[in-house]
């Protein structure tokens, strides 16, 4: 059974991006799809050296135990799906720390992502969607992982903290609905052409 693996980089509890996050996972739960859910809220992942260390051992030499937690998940999985808040235009800095080692350690030991199917969710109050979405957008391609589109980009307007802000949105939940139809429609093509 393939599994889709949601991310949610805020770090508040039960929040916009969490809710969406798991809004895409349910959809998913309706169909023949394993998945699972984690929260970088709580987790301590520091950011990446550059040091590579990575390229002689295929893995993060920085010896935190919830990165290589998250990243093992993530080798595991068929399909990610990535969420962020937006403060600032850009991705959540805990967040980054995560990809930016996660992407070295891949570039490193070869396809650990190569094939995967996934796509970011971006959560902003008025602005700055689309410079965070355009940066997981590059940290997808760059890792060789292939990207449905949908009706629109999968941005959330949310300006209260707290998951009912997010959940009034219906048209980027519908956009996240699309985006769910074509990247189960992808992940089942790849299941049967593999």
């Amino acid at each position: 059974m393939q599994k889709v693996l949601g991310i949610s980089g805020s770090l508040r509890e039960n929040g916009n991006t969490e809710y969406l996050v798991r809004y895409a996972l349910e959809l998913f739960d309706q169909t023949s799809f394993k998945t699972e859910f984690i929260s970088l809220q709580g987790l301590t992942i520091r950011p990446c050296r550059g040091c590579y260390g990575c390229k002689n051992t295929e893995e993060c030499t920085q010896k935190d135990d919830d990165f290589n937690f998250v990243y093992q998940k993530m080798v595991e999985a068929d399909g990610l799906i990535i969420g962020s808040p937006v403060y600032f235009s850009s991705v959540h800095p805990q967040l980054m720390a995560l990809l930016d080692r996660a992407g070295f350690v891949r570039l490193w030991s070869g396809k650990r992502f190569s094939g995967k199917v996934g796509g970011p969710i971006t959560v902003a109050r008025r602005a700055g969607h689309n410079m965070a979405f355009a940066q997981l957008l590059l940290w997808f391609f760059i890792n060789d992982i292939i990207v449905p589109g949908s009706s629109y980009w999968t941005v959330g307007v949310a300006g209260a903290s707290g998951a009912r802000d997010a959940a009034k949105d219906e048209e980027g939940l519908n956009h996240i609905r699309r985006f769910v139809e074509n990247m189960t429609k992808v992940m089942k093509a790849l299941r049967v052409w593999g």
